[in-house]
């Protein structure tokens, strides 16, 4: 098993980044700070921020939807102030959406120490166009793909592989730490403070799990099951109720 694979739990998030994230700040020692959410959803649902925001981190929430950012400005008013809720669909290229201009508009007073990208499409870019350098960026990539398929999120593919979002992470300089079904990495001038073994340095593509490749029925329904929380489980239940379509 890799280093940080035994601490993956949900609270909120989907496939057990809650735990790794906690563990990951620990180890670098860093304590409350600003987060930001890229398609953030109701802010709470499969988050990988809102346990965090719970435990005192401040976050930009992003959601394009109109339908969710309705729940995620009634959640932002409940937390007191601890989540700023944008409704935007985050734009890649030049214009006044990017996610560089989006938080210069937030004036926030201090940079961003962990950033979650989870858009099922156009993930790779937002990445690759934003300027500033998180200790942490959590993002979602095509899992079911194995290590060593090279594509980008573009008409025929909907999101990004291994292999390209690893080749992108290093040329930003930062090093994958755990994969969930989402790559977690860290940048480069923290990563003697996680305690990686060499082979993971080395070899990170070791660090992939095959939970999402060629899944039987009872695997999926299996990892469902893994991945259901009293949090996740509440949430999901008010969402269905109230209109907000089946988590």
């Amino acid at each position: 098993m890799s280093t940080f694979q035994k601490y993956r739990k949900n609270v909120y998030s989907q496939h057990g980044e809650d735990g790794v994230i906690a563990e990951i700040m620990r180890r670098i020692g860093l304590g409350p700070s600003w987060t930001c959410d890229v398609g953030a959803w109701d802010g709470r649902y499969g988050s990988n921020c809102y346990e965090l925001v719970k435990h005192g981190w401040p976050c930009v929430m992003i959601e394009a939807e109109e339908s969710k950012f309705k729940y995620l400005q009634q959640l932002s008013r409940r937390v007191d102030g601890k989540i700023l809720p944008v409704h935007a669909r985050v734009e890649y290229t030049d214009g006044p959406d990017t996610l560089n201009a989006i938080l210069e508009r937030a004036q926030l007073p201090e940079p961003i120490q962990l950033l979650s990208i989870d858009i099922d499409s156009y993930d790779y870019h937002v990445w690759r166009g934003f300027s500033q350098r998180p200790a942490v960026v959590v993002i979602e990539i095509g899992s079911a793909t194995l290590p060593g398929e090279r594509y980008v999120h573009s008409g025929g593919k909907r999101l990004t592989s291994f292999t390209s979002m690893l080749e992108l992470g290093q040329s930003k300089e930062y090093t994958l730490a755990c994969h969930t079904g989402n790559m977690i990495f860290v940048r480069n001038e923290e990563v003697p403070k996680l305690g990686l073994t060499a082979e993971e340095l080395a070899h990170p593509e070791t660090l992939f799990v095959r939970d999402f490749v060629n899944p039987t029925r009872v695997k999926r329904w299996a990892s469902r099951f893994r991945r259901l929380t009293p949090q996740r489980a509440w949430v999901k239940c008010v969402n269905t109720l109230h209109g907000n379509g089946p988590a």
